[in-house]
């Protein structure tokens, strides 16, 4: 029987009791890397260690007395790990073979294939309806479920090609159905969609797909509202075709031409001799009914660019009156007051006066009843500015033309009131007005300059007097300021 060599006996004292020292017990004696299983070296001949006589003072006899030690629970090593460049883990187990780090090796890379999938599975709903039309007849629509998912998923990591094939075309909702020309389909499986991995959330995708069916049935609105735009068009262009077109000689034609007749070259030496500065205090015409006396410089007012004065468009008012009794039936019925009569009506300073004007239309100095009349005729002064007012009995209307197209509803009201007095102070009957409408006539020949607008008054009366319709412009205005001298030169109105 051997003995422990002297040089060795205090280091082994020193390992076994730094193994089996529960008081100064290293942090890492644990640890897989750290236990020594290894008994010191002991020289026995030819006996076991079970059969072998120990001296009682040896080593070998005081270790005997000691169970063996046990294997602690192996724990996972918290330190960091280093990995290689290809995904192998590194291993500080030598005995490992290389058939259990290949397996290693696939299990990963088949766990991330199956963790991605899964990701890529998230932003879909688990139950997607395929519609298979062919020659407008519906098939049935597959039911993708769960255990399909999963397969899939599995077929897809472990490198299987021919799952669709399994599955007789019933794809997950991970895969994209895409039909071909020739009617077959086509799966194109999820990790080859992974750019639909943008769609972050799924609330995103169903506020799309319900705009985009909002456009298209929009889309389907105005298609069928360009149809009804163009279908009208035709059915107007059609009518319109109907229409006879008029030519510009039968619009000519349908002119009055009254009034509108050319001066002849001695009416016009006669306007032009009047206008002279030598007739200029000389009285050129006088009428007996009226008392109006027209002298030359008064006659001044008819030249172009100048404002018409009271006795022209007075005298020119009672011409009307005596052109229409010379011919009844010809022109309307109608009363034409003088220049002063609103301002005798309407005071600025006493207001609404009828008794002012009461006696202006008493039966024996008309010598007709002023209710009997079609249309009133009111001139109205406003300062520098001419306009007219119209009672119009036939039409039931109080009507207001001003050539500057403007409006003044206190005049009409005036008019109305006056009406009211005139029927019942004459008639005693009291007539209902509220009916009546109180028009401003806006379709007009409007003047263009700052002077003419005594013209266009007149020529409004003229022409509503005819019962004609204002067919006429600025630019006839410097004929009938001829005209109208002529007319009072003559002292008869054509």
């Amino acid at each position: 029987m051997g003995a422990l060599a002297s040089n060795r006996k205090r280091g082994g004292d020193e390992y076994f009791n730094s193994n089996f020292n529960h008081k100064k017990k290293s942090p890492y004696s644990n640890s897989l890397g750290f236990q020594f299983f290894k008994k010191p070296r002991f020289s026995l001949i030819n006996q076991s260690p079970e059969k072998a006589i120990l001296p009682s003072n040896s080593t070998v006899s005081r270790i005997a007395r000691y169970p063996e030690a046990k294997i602690p629970f192996p724990r996972a090593v918290h330190a960091p790990v280093r990995h290689l460049k290809f995904g192998l883990p590194a291993s500080k187990h030598k005995q490992d073979s290389t058939k259990s780090d290949m397996g290693n090796f696939l299990s990963s890379r088949f766990s991330n294939v199956k963790r991605h999938a899964w990701d890529t599975l998230s932003h879909f709903k688990k139950e997607i309806e395929v519609i298979f039309v062919e020659d407008g007849e519906k098939k049935e629509k597959p039911v993708v479920t769960d255990d399909l998912i999963v397969e899939e998923v599995e077929a897809i990591a472990k490198g299987k090609n021919n799952v669709e094939e399994e599955r007789h075309f019933q794809p997950s909702s991970s895969s994209a159905v895409t039909e071909l020309n020739n009617g077959s389909l086509r799966v194109e499986s999820s990790l080859d969609m992974s750019s639909l991995r943008e769609i972050s959330n799924v609330q995103d995708l169903e506020a799309y797909k319900k705009l985009l069916e909002s456009a298209e049935r929009r889309t389907s609105k105005l298609k069928e509202l360009d149809f009804q735009i163009e279908l009208n068009e035709k059915r107007k262009a059609g009518l319109q075709a109907l229409r006879p077109v008029k030519k510009p000689e039968e619009l000519v034609e349908q002119l009055h031409p009254e009034p509108f007749i050319p001066l002849t070259e001695e009416e016009m030496n006669l306007v032009s001799n009047a206008f002279s500065a030598q007739n200029r205090r000389k009285i050129l015409v006088s009428h007996q009914n009226s008392s109006i006396d027209i002298r030359g410089e008064v006659l001044q007012c008819l030249k172009p660019g100048t404002w018409l004065n009271d006795e022209v468009i007075n005298l020119y008012l009672e011409l009307l009156k005596e052109r229409e009794n010379r011919e009844p039936k010809k022109f309307l019925k109608c009363h034409f007051f003088n220049t002063f009569f609103y301002k005798k009506l309407v005071n600025p300073e006493s207001g609404f006066n009828y008794k002012a004007v009461k006696r202006w239309t008493s039966q024996r100095k008309l010598g007709y009843c002023l209710l009997d009349c079609d249309k009133i005729f009111v001139p109205i002064h406003k300062d520098i500015h001419w306009c007219l007012a119209v009672i119009n009995k036939k039409d039931q209307k109080f009507q207001y033309l001003d050539s500057l197209k403007g409006k003044d509803p206190n005049v009409l009201r005036a008019l109305a009131k006056y009406f009211v007095e005139e029927l019942k102070d004459k008639s005693g009957k009291n007539i209902d007005i509220s009916s009546w409408e109180q028009e401003y006539i806006e379709v007009l020949p409007a003047q263009e300059n700052g002077f003419d607008c005594g013209m266009f008054m007149l020529k409004y009366i003229d022409f509503y007097s005819r019962g004609l319709s204002l067919c006429f412009d600025q630019e006839d205005m410097p004929y009938f300021r001829l005209r109208t001298a002529k007319e009072i030169l003559n002292l008869r109105a054509d």
